[in-house]
């Protein structure tokens, strides 16, 4: 049988521990924050932030089956710094952006907290999943914007929107001007058999306070190493359980949507006098995405 190369960058790794009702996914990006920072000149926090976000996304967008599933993070305050940060996980493309106040940020100083950042926001889950009928399911949760940083933040979304035992670690840094991010996301499998306690509301399960004490030990040293191989570091972590098991998921790269055709689109919507007014002195109609930076000339 073929062997499995083994998993570095830019590729979303999935396991599963039988044993311990556990299941995780691990990610190191290095191209791919690569590609959707270079489309904006962010400060260093900024780019902290949306690296962060990005494995994020990809952790928890890598839960889900299915070729139409997606899943959009957004955290968003009215009374802070960073207005809003948005990123998406579609099939394996990804991409972000952040809206934020550039002058006040600068005032903050090299590492502001989460709360510096946002003040009073709110953190946003949208997964859309094909029920396999070809509509498309849709479901949102919205939970406040709590803890130190965003992976904290979206455990406080598991715990308290979806009921289920979370561990979610990240690590982002820059080396030579380049920026990488890797994360891991732990969960205890949803159990809702007919007569037995379902598992995802006890957070004192003995498994998975044996398995969250075990994944706790994960370093931001091993998540960034470039010469560990996520394989490696789940067998470092679960090499004591009888069984673990490993499917190699999509690769990663950045994936904006937007094009000339698809702005055209939305904009023939519009009452002619309404397309009048977007238009410039030339006649033409420019629009602005925010995800890549690209300007669009239309002229419907």
């Amino acid at each position: 049988m073929e062997t499995q190369p083994e998993t570095f960058a830019d590729t979303l790794l999935g396991f599963t521990v039988p044993s311990r009702s556990t299941r995780g996914r691990l990610v190191r990006l290095d191209d791919v924050v690569s590609d959707v920072l270079a489309a904006h000149d962010y400060p260093a926090p900024i780019t902290h932030l949306l690296g962060e976000a990005l494995v994020l996304s990809a952790l928890m967008g890598g839960l889900l089956k299915g070729d139409g599933a997606q899943m959009t993070m957004q955290a968003q305050t009215q009374d802070g710094v960073v207005r809003l940060l948005v990123c998406d996980f579609r099939q394996g493309m990804m991409r972000g952006y952040a809206d934020f106040d550039r002058e006040a940020l600068a005032e903050l100083g090299a590492n502001p907290s989460l709360s510096t950042l946002f003040g009073e926001g709110f953190l946003a889950m949208t997964f859309e999943t094909d029920s396999g009928t070809g509509a498309i399911e849709r479901y949102q949760g919205i939970v406040p914007l709590e803890g130190d940083t965003l992976a904290e933040a979206c455990e406080n979304y598991f715990k308290q929107s979806e009921q289920i035992p979370t561990l979610i670690r990240v690590a982002s840094r820059s080396a030579d001007g380049q920026r990488i991010a890797a994360g891991i996301l732990v969960q205890h499998f949803p159990d809702g058999e007919e007569g037995r306690e379902r598992l995802h509301v006890r957070l004192d399960h003995p498994d998975w306070e044996h398995v969250e004490t075990i994944a706790s030990t994960i370093t931001h040293e091993e998540l960034l190493d470039a010469a560990l191989s996520m394989e490696a570091i789940v067998w470092r972590l679960f090499h004591e359980e009888a069984e673990v098991r490993v499917q190699h998921g999509p690769r990663l790269g950045k994936g904006c949507r937007c094009s000339a055709t698809h702005y055209e689109s939305v904009i023939a919507q519009f009452p002619e006098a309404e397309r009048r007014e977007m238009q410039n002195e030339d006649g033409v109609i420019e629009v602005d995405c925010a995800f890549c930076s690209r300007v669009f000339a239309l002229t419907v």
